[in-house]
């Protein structure tokens, strides 16, 4: 017997588009809240994002799967109307416009919280309802720029460059359903709803989890080291006979497995390698020393090994291999939307696992653009 999911019978209000907020109410949506998307006349911009299939956007289709939709123009007063008769019956209202475009529109906080007390307002924005740059227009390249992220990434001496993901505007998507999930909890008592406003720009630096310390413990200011760990070694990409293998030796216990398992215990007992603190002083000659072993067999090889050692380790997957992986498929993390254009269209599945809740291997399709109008206006 399977228990509903958390949040069903919540009701969210998704303004949002493109990337931060969809995500966020993508996240609700797989935790069981009915998510009525509200798009402009024309819909919403991910639509017209690649990649295509059957002139249909997987970008969009992947993130709002299993949404309504119904489109209004919020700068006619009908329309708002409408708008408001939905609030009346949500938890939620979820928008990501620059601050002050909601005001414009005489929906901010302020006027929604007076109206619908209940109502949990979530903002995600570029850099905040606050400070000197709120105003800023923000894509996820801006802010990973700008917090930080892309001066960590890369080789020593490489280009700048992106992180593989839109990780400014995933990182706000996941900490504003964060948010929502505290304020749906903090209402069951207070009664009221709240306002959370999440920066990207926040989110960038909040998810720095040892760049600052290493900044405030040294005084120097950290740069891009590859696929290595700063303070953790041997953790990094080694070269293999025919590739490369990740190898994560987190303490000296596992150190002196991983010599052991390459028949090269003189390393554990080396005075350069004595401790963690040591082997990341000396990273590069111990990867010198590491990979003169490894580079003599294949990444096969290797990984069988060093997991029979008990050493972390693994193979760098490209996403065809990811997808075909076997612990992926138990873990049903590669789900199916069936969409009446594009057909079998796969996704990621849901990474929270909850007791009693079932987990599907497939969802519902992404809405055509105001699909749902006349049932929406109908509970109306």
């Amino acid at each position: 017997m399977t228990t509903p999911a958390p949040l069903s019978g919540i009701t969210v209000i998704d303004l949002s588009r493109i990337l931060a907020g969809p995500y966020c109410t993508m996240v609700l949506a797989e935790l069981g809240a009915r998510v009525i998307k509200v798009e402009t006349p024309e819909g919403d911009d991910a639509r017209r994002i690649g990649p295509f299939m059957e002139n249909r956007s997987a970008y969009f289709m992947s993130l709002n799967r299993g949404k309504e939709s119904i489109a209004l123009d919020l700068k006619r007063e009908s329309d708002r109307d409408i708008l408001h008769k939905l609030l009346e019956k949500a938890d939620v209202v979820v928008e990501n416009f620059r601050p002050g475009t909601m005001e414009k529109l005489e929906l901010g906080w302020e006027t929604l919280h007076a109206r619908h007390p209940r109502l949990i307002y979530a903002a995600a924005s570029g850099f905040g309802h606050s400070g000197p740059y709120s105003e800023r227009a923000a894509y996820d390249m801006v802010v990973q720029a700008m917090g930080g992220i892309m001066s960590l990434t890369g080789h020593p001496g490489g280009a700048p460059t992106r992180v593989g993901t839109s990780i400014g505007d995933i990182a706000a998507g996941l900490f504003t359903a964060t948010g929502i999930n505290a304020a749906l909890f903090q209402r069951e008592s207070s009664g009221k709803g709240v306002k959370i406003d999440v920066a990207m720009l926040d989110c960038q630096l909040a998810i720095l989890e040892n760049a600052m310390a290493r900044l405030a413990a040294t005084g120097e200011v950290p740069g891009p080291l590859g696929a290595r760990h700063p303070s953790i070694t041997p953790f990094d990409a080694f070269a293999t006979g025919d590739g490369h293998i990740v190898i994560a030796a987190g303490n000296d216990r596992l150190f002196e497995r991983l010599c052991q398992a390459l028949e090269r215990m003189d390393l554990a007992t080396n005075d350069l390698f004595a401790d963690n603190h040591l082997r990341t002083s000396h990273a590069e000659a111990l990867k010198d020393e590491l990979e003169s072993v490894l580079t003599t067999k294949p990444t096969a090889h290797w990984l069988a090994l060093l997991e029979a050692a008990g050493v972390p380790c693994g193979p760098i997957n490209n996403m065809a291999q990811v997808m075909a992986d076997p612990q992926i498929a138990e873990r049903n993390m590669v789900i199916t939307c069936e969409d009446p254009v594009a057909g079998t269209v796969p996704m990621p599945g849901n990474p929270i696992k909850i007791s009693g809740v079932a987990d599907g291997a497939s969802r519902a399709p992404a809405p055509e653009l105001d699909q749902d109008r006349e049932k929406i206006l109908s509970e109306l």
